[in-house]
């Protein structure tokens, strides 16, 4: 069997293909077993009022696909547009590798793989953009 495995929290929610599920007052564990299934775990997702920085932009940008609310072909460009951008400012090997996975997540349609791989970045920008107004 293949397939993405989520572990939930007792009464966390998920959003798959456009629909909010809840669980329920136990730990569990879904299997979800559609190729290109949209899923968006709600803990993780950036609410749009969080988008102030480079990273999270492109990382909204790939929730909305997510989500149903953005077009993959228009938000395929943005967030292409939007690494290219990151690549000229993230030069170290980590962050390299975590681009170019999201770069090829996002050429083959895979918006949870390309946000899981830009999400390693957050960190690395919230000390750079710390750093620089010290």
């Amino acid at each position: 069997m293949s397939g993405l495995v989520l572990k939930l929290n007792p009464k966390e929610r998920v959003l798959v293909n456009g629909a909010v599920i809840e669980n329920g007052d136990r730990r569990s564990r879904l299997s979800i077993l559609t190729p290109n299934a949209n899923i968006l775990r709600l803990r993780d997702a950036i609410r749009p009022d969080e988008v102030n920085t480079p990273v999270r932009r492109i990382c909204y940008i790939a929730q909305l696909v997510l989500s149903g609310d953005a077009e993959k072909g228009d938000a395929r460009h943005q967030m292409l547009r939007g690494i290219e951008q990151l690549s000229q400012v993230l030069r170290d090997d980590d962050s390299r590798t975590h681009l170019s996975s999201a770069t090829d997540a996002v050429g083959r349609d895979d918006f949870y793989r390309a946000l899981k791989s830009l999400r390693n970045l957050l960190p690395r920008e919230a000390r750079l953009l710390a750093a620089r107004q010290s």
